[in-house]
């Protein structure tokens, strides 16, 4: 038993690393450089236990549990091992958590190692950790640092910190050169008979003047009724500007409501999506307005959350402005 053994939760490392270097947590708003991440936290890990790493386990969600490109990638790096579980038709993973907690218990029952590394913060994953530890090993939480936070990382159930042994960070470099925004790449359109892909232009809002007609939103071009906006929390002087828009130059909020937080987060994943899709995917989308595809509502909701935690965004009115504040900013860059 003189190994360690590290698993990783994907989509807990892209939400939190996106978060903290895009603002949001919508994966193609972020690219990741897996090879020096992976070897990042080998060394952070291997400091700590002072033992080789057996393996890192991967785990993350596809179509019918089939390798992507990006996970054929990952898993060509040496010492990981890539599990799937299946995504469902509304973007929800079904398994990853299940085949994790499995594998921990199955590598304790096995003696395989003698301390176990486990980047999540699902606190599903709690009863798996306290049978691990019952099999004689040790488990610590790889976790992103959050000072600000009493646990000391960010986005980790407390029912899951407090049955770890202990609680590492992985070092501030390591998320700083593996995580990085995706610098407005433009949305494209595939040409006729399968020619290059052109740019969907991204074009601003322009300011009405008496001689200048206001240019239609998506929904009035496409014949789709708006719903009437919500109306917008009022700012206050001394309020704390929480992040804006580099592409855009728009002020994108402040923190002083958590309605004001839900539109910072709406106008967020709207730009990050609208950046990163096609042609095709963008009509598809405007097509079914006011409905948001589950993959993009859960998104909202999610980096709503880490914003003002769950509690505040189950409100109804924070859920409306998020919405809203989604389809008006996508309104803007049409």
């Amino acid at each position: 038993m003189d190994h360690q053994a590290i698993f990783i939760d994907a989509g807990y490392m892209f939400a939190v690393g996106g978060m903290q270097t895009a603002g949001t947590s919508l994966r193609s708003a972020t690219e990741v450089n897996f090879e020096a991440l992976l070897e990042g936290i080998v060394k952070r890990t291997e400091a700590f236990s002072g033992l080789s790493t057996l393996r890192t386990y991967w785990y993350d969600a596809s179509r019918d549990a089939l390798f992507t490109e990006q996970h054929k990638r990952i898993g060509m790096i040496s010492g990981v091992k890539v599990r799937l579980g299946r995504m469902s038709v509304d973007g929800t993973q079904k398994g990853v958590d299940l085949k994790l907690g499995l594998d921990l218990v199955g590598i304790a029952r096995n003696r395989g190692a003698s301390t176990v590394f486990l980047l999540s913060g699902d606190d599903d994953l709690a009863e798996a950790v306290e049978v691990a530890q019952d099999f004689g090993v040790k488990v610590v939480l790889l976790g992103f640092e959050d000072q600000s936070h009493r646990l000391g990382v960010t986005s980790v159930a407390e029912h899951l910190a407090l049955r770890v042994d202990s609680i590492i960070t992985l070092p501030d470099d390591v998320v700083r050169s593996c995580f990085t925004k995706r610098e407005n790449p433009r949305p494209v359109v595939a040409g006729p008979g399968g020619a290059s892909p052109t740019p969907l232009a991204v074009r601003p809002t322009p300011t009405p003047g008496p001689h200048v007609k206001p240019r239609p939103t998506v929904s009035a071009r496409l014949h789709v009724p708006t719903p009437t906006p919500a109306l917008r929390a009022p700012r206050l002087e001394n309020s704390e500007l929480v992040y804006s828009s580099g592409a855009h130059g728009v002020a994108m909020g402040y923190s002083d409501t958590a309605i004001g937080t839900a539109t910072d987060v709406g106008y967020a994943v709207a730009e990050s999506w609208f950046n990163n899709t096609t042609q095709f995917a963008f009509q598809d989308l405007v097509s079914e307005r006011p409905i948001l595809p589950p993959e993009v509502d859960r998104v909202l909701l999610k980096d709503c959350a880490t914003k003002i935690g769950e509690f505040k965004t189950e409100s109804q009115a924070v859920r409306r402005e998020l919405r809203r504040a989604f389809w008006e900013r996508l309104d803007q860059l049409a």
